[in-house]
Parts: structure tokens; sequence; C-alpha cells
């Protein structure tokens, strides 16, 4: 069973920074394309981040580009998602995502591709 764990949720004030972290389960962390999307009360789940195996391809949406950076640490098992210059209307629950890749060069960008989910971590940002 794979499991994902987000961390590094909380408070900040608008134009600060936050790193997100989600811990997965398993050894078989390096074979999985992850993913972030993000979820407002009452706002459909909207795709904020993915990383390929690859490490080095990379997706954001254009609401996110140049603030966040997504990244991964295989020898951790970990992916992490640093966002600065934060606004309020990036407030929203985080969830981290992971899906079996059978291209290492790609990665999903719609919820529906993604098999396993953490809990979330809120993140709230205040104006």
């Amino acid at each position: 069973q794979v499991q994902l764990v987000e961390s590094g949720g909380g408070l900040v004030q608008a134009g600060g920074s936050l790193r997100l972290s989600c811990a997965v389960s398993g050894r078989t962390f390096s074979s999985y394309a992850m993913g972030w999307f993000r979820q407002a009360p009452g706002k459909e789940r909207e795709f904020v981040a993915a990383v390929a195996v690859n490490g080095g391809i990379r997706y954001y949406s254009d609401s996110v580009r140049g603030r966040f950076t997504i990244s991964r640490d295989n020898a951790k098992n970990t992916v992490y998602l640093q966002m600065t210059s934060l606004l309020p209307e990036d407030t929203a629950v985080y969830y981290c995502s992971a899906d079996l890749a059978s291209n290492p060069v790609v990665a999903p960008r719609t919820w529906r591709e993604y098999e396993y989910w953490g809990q979330g971590t809120q993140v709230t940002v205040s104006s």
C-alpha cells in the first residue's frame, strides 16, 4: 500500500513563503510521477505543479509559475513544493499525489490521472 503524508502547511502572510513536503511510503517512489493539487472551499480541485520520474521535467500552472518550485528527493522518498510570494488566492488545502509512470519524462496534470493521494495540508495566506 502506498501512503502519502503531507506536511508543512500553515498560516503565512501575503508575500511570504512556505515549503510543503510529501513523504511517500514504500520503495517505489522513484517510479512515480508526483503532483501537487489544491482545493479551496467551494472550488474545484486544481493543478498546481508536477514532476516526472525524471526530476528535470516539471510543470506548473500559470497561476504559480515563477513563484512555486516542485522538486523531488528520491533518497528521502519525498517531494517538495517551495512556495514563495504567496497570495491570498493561494489559500487552499494542498494535496500530494502519485502516479506510477509509464513514461519517465512526463507527469500528469489532471487530478483524475493520479492513483494515490495524501490527506492534504492546509495553507492559509492572510491579507
